[in-house]
């Protein structure tokens, strides 16, 4: 009997991760794509501060987007998976803080939070591969 439970708590955690990782994939896709919207609007639509500041934002967008979307369908242990997560919530936190304080005239002190959040999920990242 502890047997079939164990397998069925396998098949599961292997069924989540599969979810986690099209979901993260999906995240990646919509991230780079709402990077080149924001790229374009800010090379035709501003100028100054905030276009430097909107380019960086759709630069990290863009670049966490694909790695996000490269590198998902190979997370299948949980450290990698938490520090893909932790990828896609530091570019919300980063780039979404730079944008929304254009665009809604937001303080950008969650650029900080999200740089940092980023930085410990590529660590992250690196400890994983490290690992396998």
């Amino acid at each position: 009997m502890s047997d079939t439970n164990e397998a069925t708590d396998s098949r599961k955690t292997a069924q989540t991760t599969v979810r986690t990782g099209r979901a993260l994939v999906a995240i990646g896709a919509v991230f780079a794509a709402c990077a080149v919207a924001l790229a374009a609007y800010a090379s035709h639509g501003v100028d100054g501060e905030a276009r430097m500041r909107l380019q960086t934002a759709a630069a990290f967008a863009f670049g966490h987007g694909i790695a996000l979307a490269a590198l998902a369908p190979h997370c299948a242990r949980r450290l990698g998976v938490a520090a893909l997560m932790a990828l896609a919530v530091g570019t919300v936190l980063f780039s979404g803080s730079l944008a929304s304080a254009h665009f809604f005239g937001s303080p950008t002190r969650l650029a900080p939070i999200g740089g940092s959040t980023m930085i410990v999920g590529w660590l992250l990242y690196a400890i994983d591969a490290w690992r396998r």
